[in-house]
């Protein structure tokens, strides 16, 4: 999956938690995320407690746009490698939480259908 056909089947697949999502699509939304936050950054310049109430509204604005596809993706992912979408809140252990997270997040998905559905895209 490249970089615009992973951005648009996450746009497209909006609030949808059900179904797999390929690792490929995951981290590309992942790379897109990051570069939109990137993007803010550099706009607000070294300091960013002098950004203006209009840009700290639409960054505010931008991020709850996209939290919600960034969960259905991040669920999805799980269920590609035959876990339940609860296994998001394992981030939430302290220390080695981000080490699980990022494991299951690079592992690759379960060949052929699983209990979530069919090999994602």
């Amino acid at each position: 999956m490249t970089f615009g056909q992973s951005v648009g089947t996450v746009f497209s697949n909006y609030v949808k938690f059900s179904g797999r999502a390929s690792r490929s699509q995951y981290w590309w939304w992942f790379l897109f995320t990051f570069i939109i936050g990137l993007i803010f950054i550099i706009i607000g310049g070294p300091n960013a407690q002098q950004w203006s109430m209009g840009l700290t509204a639409f960054y505010g604005i931008v991020e709850l746009v996209l939290i919600l596809p960034s969960l259905g993706v991040t669920v999805r992912r799980l269920h590609d490698i035959g876990k339940g979408g609860g296994w998001i809140f394992i981030a939430l252990v302290p220390l080695i939480g981000w080490i699980w997270y990022l494991v299951l997040m690079v592992t690759p998905g379960q060949p052929g259908p699983n209990r979530f559905g069919n090999v994602a895209e």
